[in-house]
């Protein structure tokens, strides 16, 4: 059985050139096609696709925000992003929303194995952002330990503000620590105080730009 793609990309001449190869291989049908974000959204509800691929940079809205927000309202949603940049803040970016791959328009032989295996519940990024990865998680250590001697942050205050950092409430937060939401206030009253922030809006910022 083919598998149901929506291709969102804002280069016409890409994306016809995708579209035309992805349906010859006799794998793929591609169901629509979009040029940018709002787009994404919008195919996805109306077709509920296996697999979405989409351009990571497109004009108006990009595909990671398109991808945080498919997913926000659907987590079982297979999306797969493309891009000509190897860029690590959209890496880890694509990693943290939940998107099930990553890989770079130069492997082009590699779209059309991977949107299959996408399609078939696996997470695939591509050799070379595969290889970044293992560094990335070793700068985040690194910049966490920073945030800790600097800011006297504990391993408990962290964990609440990566909770935080992910919208949860304190009773979510509660619930996943098993602290009171009591305690939950106390420490995001001692932990705004230690980065000199005001609210816990500041403090999801805060998180995303630096850890």
């Amino acid at each position: 059985m083919k598998k149901k793609v929506i291709l969102v990309d804002d280069d016409q001449l890409v994306m016809m050139s995708l579209k035309t190869i992805l349906e010859c291989s006799g794998n793929i049908e591609v169901l629509e096609t979009g040029t940018d974000g709002e787009d994404a959204i919008k195919l996805y509800k109306k077709h509920k696709p296996d697999v979405v691929l989409m351009d990571i940079q497109m004009k108006n809205k990009s595909g990671l925000s398109a991808a945080e927000e498919i997913i926000k309202e659907d987590s079982s949603a297979k999306i797969l992003l493309l891009t000509t940049f190897q860029d690590d803040e959209y890496i880890v970016k694509a990693l943290n929303i939940g998107a099930k791959g990553y890989i770079l328009k130069q492997d082009f032989e590699s779209i059309e194995p991977a949107l299959l295996a996408v399609a078939g519940g696996q997470t695939v990024f591509g050799g070379q952002v595969m290889s970044r990865i293992p560094e990335l998680i070793e700068k985040k250590g690194e910049k966490q330990g920073e945030i800790y001697n600097k800011n006297g942050i504990n391993d408990k205050e962290m964990e609440i503000i990566e909770q935080v950092a992910q919208g949860k409430n304190n009773k979510e937060i509660s619930d996943t620590l098993c602290l009171s939401e009591g305690t939950i206030r106390n420490y995001l009253s001692i932990i705004l105080e230690k980065l000199e922030l005001r609210d816990r809006t500041q403090l999801a910022i805060f998180y995303w730009k630096n850890m």
